[in-house]
């Protein structure tokens, strides 16, 4: 005692100090003791009393499995026996024994035995003094015994080779004489220890001893304190559990100190080590043994709970309670998780409770619950600058540059400190989750209110959006429970965003009028000398790209809501594109004659149409909403339109040039004469056949190449080549009549006026009756092509699909094989190869409607009964007509009346055969009965759809040309219909109706002079009533003819 006083003054001055007492006092306590030690251990005596309770996990030592345990207790020189449970392994025997005991250097020995009744443990008995089986044991030193304990003992071996396993339950209580109305070891050693730590706390800062290792959790003090409760617990048996518990209950006080969640986790860890990790030779559960603990199983529960909750509680507060400026409190926050972490173990593992609350999930919602109380916060600290309010929305972009602040200080400093749950939890996400949820709630309120009123300009809204647009996707967007999610706020802008776009239309709108008045008052110059459209173009387009760029900035991630803006940004195309191309379209026809103007103007309309192409793919493309593409793909097809016009009105003033030459053209063909030759012995006459129209040609699609932009160049092609060609089938190979009395007002007159003439003033034509009067005007009006005539034009017109191709520049080849106007030249070109019956039945297979004028004005009708035969062994075919009456006649002659009828067959192969019969007149009768039958004989070469029956009723005159009545036709392709046999009245018109087709046929037909069928078949084609003649009044009955 006087040694330990010299060389450690410094405990006993620390004692004096934790525990109040003054110097004398102290002094006077050392005598007592010192006096106590020299007087010995001689008096010192104990009563012991220990209940033997249970066992666990014991080793099986017999043949079925299972062991006949029974326990000795040995103090001193005294043993006693429990009694044997037979075949178990997890014995209670609660049996209670009684020792006296006077050496405070006893030690209590109890040992677990197997009891043998066999002829092995007799054997055994009789050579050794241990009969039975050794399970293990426990030694416990008398000294280190206070007070009532109750406490699980692991069983130990008592040599190496001993199999052992399990914990035996022992109660013990110890009174020492003289020490009867001390306080247990126990207690006395929490009073040290909580008197130790007290000393070690200095207002809010605990002073943590610096150790490390592995046992570094077992050291609490500094050198002098951890002494001491080390000397206190080896002497009068402490254990090192219950040293933890102590020591963590004493910093459970002090958990928001610095420093001290690390230390608490760290102990708790170990505690929980402690009875969670089950060793080979202890088989109690962690729930027993934590249960059998000197520290109380209530007393610490209990202490964990409260822990828990203050833990949760400062982590709903975690910005205010560990700040972001602060690294120390940051360890703490990290440490304060670790510690719910073992507490979550703890109740696990050592309670054995179902489903405690995981640990991830308790930091989320107080992480949750902290962001919560920050909006609010946030939300009052605006509020103090200018609340929200209908004139304004400063209010939400302040309060997106806090919301930010707040989520980068959890992005950036909060997560890598609270890390310990990366697949579960994230602070910076978590953060942002929560915000946005609270801060697009208030937003789409007050937006929906501001829908209403729109006190504010559109820009504002428009930068609220970009300010939202990228907070969400900042923060938001990439987070998994949104990513797969269409955000929602776009939609409540798309008010702001569609007035935006109105007012974009009258801006967009008044640029357009600007800079075409602007463009139109320079004379359209061109932007550069690269480029061939003018100024208006690019304007325009600057100012439509500029309002997409904006939207596409907008980045809108709602599908629907860019839908919606695309339609009516297509809209917005749509309007000032046509109102651009209309303005061209009224200005066009003052220019068209100017070719420099003309060209840029419709190089502007395809530059309207090349910038269209790019902004519908800036749009999406393909993947435009069907509705907004369609807007584009109609104004993209009217835009078409307008360039087609303009370049068609461009073209027309072009075309008297172009029939002057074409004529030239016509001139020069005519001369050529000579026998057929193949098209490459013609190159000298087809040069010189197309000098004057190539020569207009070449220049001028020379220059267009120059001045207009490749669309419209083709584009302008094409119109030309339809002139061109057109040009060359009306007034080359098929003129029009040039009668001086009815053409000469018509000196450039298309194939329609020709059948207009035809049609309606026909029967004005004096002697049309006669056919060599209609010989003599296709000689004196037609120019009728020969055979070498003809290849020289087949070869002149590959000569000017050459010019129009350009190389491959101009027009496609494609396009000459799909054309129109050349398939029409063409076909007219071949009808002068064409035989007489080719050309006949053509013309009866094309005229289906040549008694249009007798049912527009009939001038009477004839009843007749028409049969077809055909032979059934030869295939020759036969007609036969019967002329039954004729009725309804007007006519007025000044002499008598004498009508009769003629037929005429008309078709092909009938060179041969007799054509025409005729009835016997009948005079004075305006309803002839005439009952005439005539046979006409086809062949066998003819098909009867090729054929018609021709009806002429005519007035008989003597030493003069017969008059014409009325005109009527069957063709036979009727009969077929009606199974061979047929009966009808025929109409009578004045003259036959014959279209456009059927007056090329007849006009070709009339060159051939020295062709009897086909002058026939003019004349009868020709023949109408004489205009003097021509009333279409009949005679009253009985009147005198």
């Amino acid at each position: 005692m006087r040694i330990q006083e010299n060389n450690k003054p410094e405990i006993f001055e620390t004692i004096r100090t934790i525990f109040d007492i003054d110097a004398r006092a102290q002094q006077e306590a050392i005598k007592q003791v010192k006096h106590s030690i020299l007087e010995g251990s001689s008096k010192w005596s104990a009563k012991i009393t220990l209940n033997v309770k249970c066992a666990q996990g014991l080793i099986a030592k017999d043949k079925t499995g299972k062991s006949d345990p029974y326990v000795t207790v040995q103090v001193g020189k005294t043993k006693r026996r429990t009694r044997t449970i037979h075949q178990e392994l997890n014995p209670v025997w609660n049996e209670k024994f009684t020792f006296e005991c006077h050496n405070s250097t006893d030690r209590i020995k109890v040992r677990v035995w197997d009891e043998d009744n066999d002829l092995k443990s007799k054997l055994r008995q009789k050579l050794t003094r241990e009969s039975d089986d050794f399970l293990g044991q426990t030694v416990i030193e008398v000294r280190t015994l206070s007070g009532e304990m109750d406490v699980w003992y692991n069983l130990e071996k008592r040599t190496d080779k001993s199999a052992v396993s399990g914990a035996i339950r022992l109660h013990i209580s110890v009174e020492i004489k003289g020490e009867e109305k001390l306080a247990p070891y126990h207690e006395q050693y929490t009073c040290l220890h909580e008197h130790l730590f007290q000393h070690h706390c200095n207002d809010d800062k605990v002073r943590l001893p610096e150790s490390r290792g592995e046992d570094s959790w077992k050291i609490y003090f500094d050198e002098t304190g951890q002494e001491m409760v080390e000397e206190f617990s080896m002497r009068y048996g402490v254990e090192t559990i219950y040293q933890a518990m102590t020591h963590f209950a004493c910093l459970c006080t002090k958990y928001m100190c610095a420093g001290v969640p690390a230390v608490l986790s760290t102990l708790l860890a170990n505690i929980n080590a402690y009875y969670a990790h089950t060793t080979a030779t202890s088989a109690v559960s962690a729930s027993d043994r934590f249960a059998a603990s000197n520290f109380g199983k209530d007393r610490f529960v209990k202490l964990l709970d409260q822990l828990h909750n203050s833990l949760r509680i400062d982590l709903s507060m975690y910005r205010n309670h560990f700040p972001s400026s602060s690294a120390p409190k940051l360890q703490d926050l990290k440490s304060t998780v670790d510690l719910l972490t073992s507490i979550t173990f703890f109740r696990m593992k050592v309670l054995e409770l179902a489903s405690p609350p995981r640990a991830s999930n308790v930091v989320r919602e107080c992480a949750k619950a902290c962001m919560q109380q920050t909006y609010q916060l946030i939300f009052e600290s605006c509020c103090e600058q200018g609340g929200p309010t209908a004139d304004s929305v400063r209010f939400w972009f302040d309060f997106l540059d806090y919301m930010m602040r707040v989520i980068e200080d959890d992005k950036h400093i909060y997560t890598p400190v609270l890390n310990q749950f990366p697949q579960e939890l994230n602070v910076g996400q978590l953060s942002a989750a929560t915000l946005w949820q609270m801060y697009k709630t208030d937003l789409q309120i007050a937006l929906e209110e501001h829908a209403t009123t729109k006190k504010c300009s559109t820009p504002e809204y428009m930068n609220l959006y970009f300010k939202v647009k990228g907070f969400y996707f900042k923060y938001v967007a990439d987070m998994p429970q949104y990513k797969q999610s269409i955000p929602e706020f776009p939609a409540w802008f798309t008010p702001f965003v569609m007035d935006f776009l109105n007012e974009n239309d009258e801006h967009s709108m008044d640029i357009l009028r600007n800079a075409y008045n602007r463009d139109k008052s320079d004379n359209f110059p061109q932007t550069s000398d690269h480029t061939k459209f003018s100024n208006s173009v690019v304007d325009v387009f600057t100012q439509l790209n500029e309002a997409l760029k904006l939207l596409k900035q907008m980045d809108c991630p709602n599908p629907e809501v860019w839908a919606d803006m695309m339609k009516r940004f297509s809209k917005t195309l749509n309007k000032v594109l046509l109102a651009y191309a209309d303005m061209v379209q009224k200005d066009f026809p003052k220019f068209a004659h100017n070719e420099k103007l003309a060209c840029i103007l419709m190089n502007n309309v395809q530059q309207l149409r090349v910038q269209l192409e790019k902004i519908y793919e800036n749009m999406g493309g393909a993947e435009l909403d069907p509705t907004a593409s369609q807007v584009l793909t109609n104004l993209q097809k009217k835009l078409n339109s307008v360039l087609d016009k303009l370049s068609a009105q461009f073209v027309v003033t072009l075309e008297p040039h172009i029939h002057e030459q074409t004529n030239k053209l016509g001139v020069l063909l005519s001369k050529i004469k000579g026998p057929q030759l193949q098209k490459t012995q013609l190159t000298a006459e087809v040069d010189a056949v197309l000098e004057p129209l190539m020569e207009l040609l070449e220049g001028s699609l020379q220059r267009y190449a120059q001045q207009c932009e490749k669309t419209v160049l083709k584009y302008i092609l094409k119109e030309l080549w339809r002139i061109t060609i057109i040009s060359m089938e009306k007034l080359v190979v098929l003129p029009p009549l040039a009668d001086k009395a009815l053409l000469k007002q018509l000196p450039q007159a298309k194939i329609q006026d020709v059948t207009k003439i035809m049609s309606t003033n026909i029967q004005s034509i004096k002697g049309m009756s006669s056919v060599k009067e209609m010989m003599d005007i296709a000689r004196d009006s037609e120019r009728s092509l020969t055979p070498k005539q003809c290849t020289v034009l087949d070869a002149a017109l590959d000569a000017i699909k050459e010019c129009f191709h350009a190389g491959g520049q101009g027009l496609k080849k494609s396009f000459f094989e799909k054309s129109a106007e050349l398939q029409s030249l063409k076909y007219a070109l071949s009808l002068y190869t064409q035989t007489t019956e080719q050309l006949i039945k053509t013309f009866v297979t094309s005229q289906k409607q040549q008694d249009l004028p007798s049912q527009e004005q009939p001038v009477g009708e004839v009843s007749v009964q028409v049969d077809l035969f055909s032979h059934p062994a030869t295939g020759e075919q036969k007609v036969t007509v019967k002329i039954l009456a004729a009725n309804d006649l007007r006519w007025q002659t000044s002499s008598v009346f004498k009508p009769f009828v003629e037929v005429h067959l008309v078709g092909p192969h009938l060179s041969d055969k007799k054509r025409k019969m005729a009835t016997k007149s009948k005079p004075g009768n305006w309803a002839p009965k005439f009952n005439e039958t005539f046979h006409f004989f086809l062949g066998n070469e003819g098909e009867p759809e090729h054929y018609e029956i021709m009806f002429q009723v005519k007035d008989y005159c003597f030493a003069r040309e017969d008059r014409i009545v009325g005109v009527g036709v069957l063709q036979l392709a009727n009969v077929v219909e009606q199974a061979g046999s047929c009966a009808m009245w025929v109409q009578l018109g004045q003259r036959l109706y014959i279209d456009e087709t059927g007056l090329i046929l007849l006009r070709i037909l009339s060159q051939r002079q020295n062709d009897e069928v086909a002058r026939d078949f003019v004349r009868l084609k020709s023949e109408c009533r004489h205009e003097c003649e021509s009333s279409l009044t009949a005679p009253a009955p009985g009147a005198a003819p």
